[in-house]
């Protein structure tokens, strides 16, 4: 695992001592020696993972972890203070600025390395959310960076897992006063518990009685349903070996007894901070995949959905020796609707047609909206006049029933008329294909259109 470090330090000393640490583990160190540099520094992309050193001249690390946290540039990037201030009310100060950890001088060297590479697992993971869901903003939809500013961490679903009464409703009835809380002492039963639950944290005491804590953080990583959620463990104290194992195995963060109620809190809001952002960026990057090959208004395949699958299914079927068809739709006299009722009217009738049209085709059909009034459907595994079947019942259940518009205060009759064609196996293309559709197209038009014709060649 390689990564940029960036050591914040007004002391040259206290930068070589990390920077010598940190390159035996093949990170790549970066150094800044006062804020605006750190932040200088953040904001052109050159680091993954900030040490931050809290007592500096000027601007201290508080109000750099503050500038950095609260940029749409700069908010992902982990922060770890480290400083020789170790009060309650210091480690508050800080997580409340954003930090996503400390550690006290003289830094721990194995607390050192195992802290910097989960974070750098975590920055990994969200870099690459990050640059794909970057498409959202090509696309219009909201930025899950900006968004990601706003969010408190507050009214979070929580799992707590930890089998000593007294510990855990104590632990439940702070939690609960900003978050939904769910308590569990079995550890067995938690595991059932997680995966349905739609937790955006699970805590998990390693003071479990008769089951292992970090076996269950395992366990829960190894689930589909919880591999993202985040884990914060409760160690006692000088178990710092079990803590360590813990980071590794992808445990995010940690409180040693006696808990600190405020540190608890803001480590809590942290983590559900970050799950949200990531959230957001999973969301966003479904949303910019969908806008690429979904129609906005109908909700139908597009025309790049159409043209991506359509040589891919005639292949398939030639390859397999099964039988593929399509047909190409067009509305009937389109344009008289938005000439006479407006286009907002027209929309209307474009999102009724879709929803007849998804109601009439079965499972297997891929619907398409390849331009204005205008439908493809490609059927796998289907013959010709089965398709042509299909087809009827759409053009039957257009006509059946009036179009409602102006948000249903009148309705007018629609009509379609389609054209449908079939692969001929080992001489068959797409263009080729879609030609036989469209001259059938014509000639259901031609022939007084609100008919299916099927290509005869």
């Amino acid at each position: 695992m390689t990564a940029r470090i960036l050591v914040v330090d007004d002391l040259l000393p206290n930068i070589k001592l990390l920077e010598i640490r940190l390159n035996a583990e093949y990170f790549d160190v970066l150094a800044a020696t006062s804020g605006p540099e750190a932040i200088a520094i953040c904001e052109r992309g050159d680091c993954d993972v900030v040490l931050l050193d809290v007592m500096m001249p000027g601007m201290d690390g508080f109000e750099v972890c503050r500038r950095l946290k609260a940029s749409t540039v700069t908010a992902h990037l982990p922060v770890v203070m480290v400083t020789a201030l170790d009060q309650p009310s210091d480690r508050l100060k800080g997580l409340e600025a954003g930090a996503d950890d400390f550690l006290t001088k003289p830094v721990n060297e194995v607390a050192l390395l195992a802290r910097v590479k989960s974070l750098v697992r975590l920055k990994m993971l969200t870099d690459e959310l990050r640059s794909r869901a970057a498409v959202s903003r090509d696309v219009g939809l909201v930025d899950p960076n900006a968004t990601a500013l706003s969010e408190s961490g507050l009214g979070g679903r929580i799992l707590l897992v930890d089998d000593q009464p007294s510990s855990s409703e104590r632990l439940a009835a702070s939690l609960a006063q900003n978050h939904q809380v769910d308590a569990e002492t079995d550890p067995q039963q938690a595991l059932f518990r997680a995966p349905d639950g739609d937790y955006d944290l699970i805590i998990v005491s390693l003071a479990l009685a008769h089951f292992d804590g970090l076996r269950l953080c395992s366990q829960l990583r190894a689930l589909e349903r919880t591999r993202k959620v985040p884990l914060l463990i409760i160690a006692s104290m000088g178990d710092d070996q079990r803590v360590l194992r813990g980071l590794e195995i992808g445990v995010n963060d940690y409180l040693v007894r006696p808990v600190d109620r405020n540190e608890m809190l803001a480590r809590v809001r942290t983590q559900i901070r970050r799950k949200r952002f990531i959230d957001g960026l999973d969301e966003a990057l479904m949303q910019s995949v969908a806008a690429a090959i979904v129609d906005q208004l109908t909700g139908l395949n597009n025309r790049r959905f159409m043209q991506s699958h359509l040589a891919q299914l005639i292949n398939q079927g030639a390859s397999h020796g099964t039988p593929f068809s399509l047909m190409i739709l067009d509305i009937d006299h389109f344009k008289s609707v938005n000439d006479s009722w407006g286009h907002d009217a027209g929309d209307e009738v474009l999102k009724e047609f879709a929803a007849r049209v998804r109601k009439a085709i079965r499972g297997i059909d891929m619907p398409c909206r390849v331009g204005g009034e205008e439908f493809v459907i490609l059927l796998p595994d289907t013959e010709q006049h089965v398709a042509q079947i299909i087809a009827e019942r759409i053009r039957q259940k257009v006509e059946r029933q009036p179009f409602p518009i102006h948000g249903g205060k009148r309705s007018i009759p629609v009509t379609v008329s389609i054209g449908v064609a079939g692969a001929r196996a080992g001489r068959t293309t797409s263009d080729a294909l879609l030609k036989r559709a469209d001259e059938a197209l014509y000639r259901a038009k031609r022939d007084g259109r609100n008919k299916v014709v099927a290509d005869a060649a």
